[in-house]
């Protein structure tokens, strides 16, 4: 398959109809291409360069997130809504975004349209922003009809997501924060504070309590091979980080191992379980048939061992088992869960069910979040409190004891 090049900004100054000059900026492949939209555009196009990159400053794209494609998802939903047209939609978004590489993305995506390429085709093209959800959903939409009615399903449904884990990563970041901080005060104790206090003790000319020994001890170790002690602790996170991504067994037993963990394996269960129903109602909302959608479905878990269980699911339904019975036999989903998507089977409304189930669950996660948070708090505080106050202690008894015997 040929590569397809990317689309550059050029500049042009042409006459419209009326014989007015105009000028301005279009995205294309090729100057000859950009010459032929103007020209379908009732534009003779007089001038055409492409445009230079700035060398300074403006040459730096910011990354785009999935908030820009969300944005961009819903403006794009809105303006087709109010009847502009798809092509000069995408020309007002794309102009009027603030992230170049987002704007570049946008005008890249409509000059392929302006191309000939259908809307599906042009996002394909950029896989790392719209992923195989995005175009199943889109290319729904465009066979259907409905492709309005489908973006802002698909911007209702990302703003959702990026909610959920926004209170994941929240859920995550406060012990990790102090942690860091632990680490950095404990470093600074043992390698510029102990060692003060080491060099006073040397003169007392007596044995030093155990627990000031053991710290001293400690300390002179951590000053020879600090080096070592951060790049064992880089390692190891940045090793299973690798694993995670290349190794499908360390990417089983870590995703078991937090659905294990107490208070925080209930958040990223239900976290999973509104993944799955919220990814399932939009896939069913835009007419997806269920084996089809179960992939896509499965992607948006979030966790490898319901991705495993939806990815069974899909071949059980293939063969005519039901929904909820390829869901029970799974064991992951609660018994509410099942009954509600039995209850939407039998109703002929299961996308409703599943938004009802994936309302519930994201409200549960922001309870459970909570929760994490009220218990995560105390307990960090008093085991900073004994680590700290122990060093501490350990530092002030050969005082003690000196005073004591004095």
């Amino acid at each position: 398959m040929a590569q397809v090049k990317k689309a550059d900004m050029y500049v042009w100054e042409g006459m419209d109809k009326r014989g007015k000059r105009v000028k301005g900026e279009t995205s294309g492949q090729s100057e000859a291409l950009v010459k032929a939209v103007l020209r379908r555009q009732g534009i003779n196009p007089l001038k055409c360069k492409k445009k230079p990159k700035p060398l300074f400053g403006g040459g730096q794209k910011a990354k785009i997130t999935p908030k820009d494609i969300t944005v961009f998802s819903r403006q794009l939903a809105t303006m087709m809504s109010s009847g502009v047209p798809l092509v000069q939609a995408f020309e007002i978004v794309g102009r009027g975004h603030e992230n170049a590489g987002m704007q570049d993305l946008i005008l890249g995506v409509k000059a392929d349209v302006e191309a000939g390429n259908n809307l599906t085709e042009a996002l394909k093209k950029h896989p790392l922003e719209f992923n195989a959800l995005y175009c199943n959903l889109v290319e729904a939409g465009e066979h259907a009809g409905i492709l309005e009615a489908i973006l802002h399903k698909l911007a209702s449904y990302m703003e959702k997501t990026e909610a959920l884990k926004s209170k994941i990563k929240a859920a995550l970041f406060y012990p990790a924060a102090v942690i860091a901080a632990a680490v950095i005060v404990v470093s600074i104790l043992m390698i510029f504070v102990i060692p003060q206090f080491s060099e006073l003790f040397s003169d007392f000319g007596a044995d030093l309590p155990a627990l000031t020994q053991f710290l001293v001890d400690a300390s002179d170790f951590f000053v020879s091979y600090w080096w070592a002690i951060f790049g064992v602790m880089g390692g190891t996170v940045f090793g299973l980080m690798e694993l995670k991504q290349r190794s499908i067994a360390v990417q089983h037993f870590l995703d078991r191992t937090i659905l294990k963990l107490p208070v925080l394996g209930v958040v990223m269960e239900k976290a999973a379980i509104a993944r799955f129903a919220r990814t399932l109602e939009t896939m069913f909302a835009a007419g997806t048939p269920l084996v089809e959608a179960m992939v896509s479905v499965a992607g948006a878990c979030g966790n490898i061992v319901f991705y495993d269980a939806t990815m069974k699911m899909k071949d059980e339904i293939s063969t005519g088992t039901q929904l909820q019975a390829a869901m029970r036999d799974t064991g992951l989903f609660p018994n509410m869960v099942i009954q509600m998507v039995a209850i939407g089977e039998e109703s002929g409304a299961i996308d409703t069910m599943l938004g009802k189930v994936a309302d519930w669950y994201e409200q549960e996660v922001d309870d459970a979040v909570d929760a994490l948070t009220s218990l995560l708090e105390p307990a960090i505080m008093g085991f900073l409190g004994v680590v700290i106050g122990g060093i501490v202690i350990g530092m002030y008894l050969p005082i003690f004891k000196m005073g004591s015997v004095v």
